[in-house]
């Protein structure tokens, strides 16, 4: 084959010239679930590998943080799926409680209706109506991402297996006596009307206001502080520290409550401060946890002031103002009565909110019902201490134990209708009954069911062995349980991660419910910020996928993936994956148009090329690398490993230097287009899991095989050959130095110059012609002046540069260039050696400087050589 019969090809029937990634992505899918490819086999004698998904919420949509988890996990089954393992990834959703709920509850409102107008059995099914309508939308969009999820096992936490697992660990944990209904303060939001737990508040600092407020009389004066002045209606008592002496002639009396008919106790308390504010607070029972644990211990009376939805209910002039109405109205009245002492406004401070909704949350003394997680919790922890459980990063472990080792009771009551109903029933002479999923509840008169639902998470928590059937012992679940990885964001080990490790490891006897906890971080965008709805950094993965092809958006997560720690994302990263898709796919077809092939034995070593050899060494260097890469969970490495070899070694370097080989034809055409094919084959494996898509469409093209996906996993064949692998770097070395210098000198990548090659004796002389083609150098020919002379490597590159520029302007220009680097290092060593100037300026300033020093200091360097290699003009 000629040069120019290679710069023209003939059109591939088999491989379009260009990559479209809409017209192939959508297909192959489809024909992937078709064939069964993502079903596991219960019956399989092949070795597990389990994933359960992370069930995103049944009114969500993929977002970028969605599409970063998946595509690492669906890499991790992949890979697993090619090394001979029966790779189950499960997929599934959360019915998310309040989430859902509100989102009915807003359509309603739209309608002027709420859920009362339908009764909880009507709206419970226009939940039904709207999952069914709305619902699992993301479950189409990871198609979309090409997740290749076993849909055949898709769950749904209220579907009815998954009801029947939360009954029945309900009524385990209850008969066990680790389920309890007691009186506590809760987190309350009065927008949701719903118990919330810690986890699910966020807190913010507001501008609030901080009154100091004065109780009793004359010489029985106590000043108080709150930001919360409207619970002052609620207080039972003053709480001083045993040993403040200021209050000492207090301690056991009773003082005037203001704008109340009301005296409350003065007590001894060791939770108070008294080097904080006057030492001495307020104490509401009913309204603050800390005041409920000072009431317990002494004895005092809970007033509930305020309604579920924050309305004041405590007799008087304020009953029935809202809460924020009634704090400027009660500082006013204390204002006239003269009970004032002090006000800060705005006073910044740390306020809870709902992260649902946003609504400033209440505490507030409620009857609901408790996970006694102490010795779950306990359990949890000890998982992670005796090795059965790993956590990856290993760093994250302490945040791991931070929660599980300091866990208080969970509250696992909602004050909703949408989710799983507490299974028990309440007697009409006081009777509590539990029942199992398998019991029939109490009837007759005046028996009922408990209103309230389960937190979300609870359900959730069981997600690892619900899915496979529990509470029967069923194939999937003696198959596929403990799962191998649960992959997910550090943001939720509280949420999520420590649930299922509680409930796993007492569900299942002790073993846990995953073997290794690989947390990832949050996506960014490019410059680091949190991505939101609310602000305009927020991206849609459909419309990156719409522009750039799915496998662009996954590769460019995939690379921001270090253990850990977050992911900074931006549309010309995915612009840049896209390129590599494109890299890959042109490639790959010039490859199948010059002879590369998978058919037949590979040549013996003696029969290649130095760069063949080097090529198959550094293909099993990666093999070995991408591996240990896949087992530590470092996707960023693997997928730069892979970048780097795919692009820089195979193809702008190994296809490169063969080039000249397949156009002379012959036997070493026909040996390099065999280890072309073979190169071709395993990178394409390995790149696989990552971009699925293009490799796909590749592969079954060279190799005329089924599909990648069933494909073997490349192992490492052990060959190494580190004498190619020297030849071949000093081939890049020389290759670089006069790339390098030919740009200093401002000639074009294609502009070809006469050279004469000294090479003999060293090992760069098999690949003269290599070395030509790929730097564009002649033939020195008759008239052959070399104007500049390359050492480098061992060998000599000499060029003849009259005939492509003028030396005396580019020596000119490069004199100018060196004055002008001169005069920036004199005047930064003049700024670094006064000693005033050090003395004043800043240290972001002078490190500045430094900079500016080191650079002109480099460019002198370079200027300097390039002047050097110049003939004299």
């Amino acid at each position: 084959m000629t040069e120019n019969a290679q710069q023209q090809p003939a059109s591939n029937p088999e491989l379009p010239t260009q990559y479209a990634p809409a017209e192939v992505e959508g297909k192959l899918y489809e024909r992937w679930v078709e064939r069964g490819y993502f079903e596991a086999d219960a019956k399989s004698e092949k070795p597990p590998y389990t994933i359960v998904i992370p069930p995103p919420n049944v009114t969500g949509s993929l977002h970028l943080g969605h599409a970063f988890q998946h595509t690492l996990m669906d890499a991790l089954t992949r890979r697993k799926r090619m090394q001979g393992y029966e790779s189950l990834w499960l997929p599934g959703m959360d019915h998310a409680g309040i989430a859902t709920q509100n989102k009915v509850e807003q359509q309603l409102g739209d309608e002027g209706k709420s859920r009362h107008d339908l009764g909880r059995d009507e709206f419970v099914d226009r939940v039904w109506q709207w999952k069914e309508e709305y619902g699992g939308k993301i479950l189409g969009q990871m198609r979309r991402l090409g997740d290749g999820v076993d849909w055949s096992r898709e769950r749904f936490t209220m579907d009815e297996g998954l009801s029947k697992a939360v009954q029945t660990i309900f009524k385990k944990l209850y008969d066990d006596e680790l389920i309890y209904r007691a009186e506590r303060i809760i987190n309350w939001c009065p927008r949701c009307l719903t118990a919330i737990s810690d986890i699910e508040v966020d807190y913010q600092d507001d501008n609030g206001e901080l009154v100091s407020l004065k109780y009793g009389e004359g010489d029985e004066t106590v000043v108080v502080a709150t930001t919360r002045v409207e619970t002052m209606l609620g207080d039972t008592a003053v709480a001083v520290h045993p040993d403040d002496e200021r209050y000492a002639h207090l301690v056991g009396k009773r003082i005037k409550l203001p704008l109340t008919d009301r005296t409350i106790p003065v007590v001894a308390d060791t939770h108070v401060d008294p080097e904080f504010g006057t030492g001495a607070v307020k104490v509401t029972p009913a309204h603050d946890p800390n005041d409920f644990a000072i009431g317990q211990r002494h004895g005092l009376d809970s007033l509930t002031i305020m309604d579920e939805r924050g309305v004041i209910t405590a007799h008087g002039p304020f009953q029935g103002l809202d809460r924020f109405e009634a704090r400027s109205t009660i500082v006013e009245a204390l204002r006239e009565q003269g009970r004032i002492v002090a006000e800060k406004r705005p006073y910044v401070h740390s306020v809870g909110h709902c992260s649902r909704c946003k609504t400033t949350i209440e505490p507030r003394l409620s009857l609901q019902w408790w996970v006694k997680v102490g010795p779950l919790a306990q359990a949890a922890g000890d998982a992670v201490r005796d090795g059965r459980v790993k956590i990856h990063p290993q760093e994250m472990s302490r945040r791991y134990f931070d929660w599980v080792d300091n866990m208080h009771d969970w509250c696992i009551s909602r004050q909703l209708w949408w989710g799983h109903r507490i299974p028990v029933w309440y007697g009409p002479d006081g009777e509590v009954v539990c029942v199992g999923p398998d019991e029939q509840p109490p009837s007759g008169e005046g028996w009922t069911q408990d209103a309230d639902v389960l937190d979300t998470w609870f359900s959730s928590g069981l997600w690892p062995f619900s899915t496979l059937g529990w509470p029967e012992r069923t194939p999937d679940l003696e198959k596929f349980y403990a799962t191998d990885v649960l992959l997910t964001g550090h943001d939720i080990i509280f949420f999520w991660v420590a649930r299922m490790m509680m409930f796993g490891l007492y569900a299942m006897d002790g073993e846990p419910p995953f073997h290794t906890i690989a947390l990832t971080g949050l996506v960014r965008d490019e410059h680091g910020k949190k991505m939101s709805k609310s602000n305009p950094n927020s991206v849609d993965p459909l419309d990156w996928m719409d522009a750039y092809g799915s496998d662009a958006v996954r590769f460019t997560l995939a690379r921001g993936a270090n253990p850990g720690a977050d992911v900074p994302i931006g549309e010309d990263w995915v612009q840049a994956s896209r390129n590599f898709a494109n890299k890959i796919w042109n490639a790959t077809r010039f490859a199948l148009m010059n002879g590369a092939t998978v058919e037949g034995e590979l040549p013996d070593p003696a029969q290649m090329s130095a760069t063949d050899r080097w090529i198959l060494s550094r293909l099993n260097a990666t093999v070995a690398e991408v591996d240990a890469y896949y087992e530590d969970y470092q996707f960023a490495k693997l997928s730069d490993a892979l970048y780097h070899f795919a692009w820089d070694e195979v193809f702008d370097w190994y296809v490169e230097l063969s080039k000249t080989t397949y156009f002379a034809g012959g036997e070493q055409a026909r040996v390099s287009g065999r280890v072309l094919g073979e190169v071709l084959d395993v990178t394409l494996r390995l790149l696989h899991p990552i971009v699925p898509f293009v490799t796909e469409t590749l592969w079954t093209t060279l190799t005329g095989k089924e599909s990648v996906v069933i494909a073997d996993w490349p192992s490492d064949s052990g060959f190494r050959d580190k004498a190619a692998e020297q030849d071949i770097e000093l081939v890049q070395q020389v290759v670089t130095e006069v790339r390098r210098f030919r740009s200093d000198q401002g000639l074009q990548p294609g502009q070809k110059v006469p050279a004469r090659l000294t090479l003999d004796g060293t090992a760069l002389a098999p690949h003269e012609a290599a070395i030509r083609q790929l730097l564009r150098l002649q033939p020195e020919g008759e008239g052959f002046s070399a104007t500049a002379t390359l050492p480098v490597a061992g060998a000599t590159v000499a060029l003849d540069l009259s005939g492509t520029i003028d030396v005396g302007a580019e020596r000119k220009r490069l004199a100018k260039d060196l004055a002008a680097a001169e005069k920036e290092k004199a005047q930064a060593l003049g700024k670094l050696g006064n000693e005033a100037f050090l003395a004043k300026a800043p240290d972001n300033v002078v490190d500045k400087i430094r900079t500016r020093l080191a650079k002109a200091e480099e460019d002198i360097e370079r200027i300097t050589a390039q002047l050097d290699r110049l003939p004299q003009a």
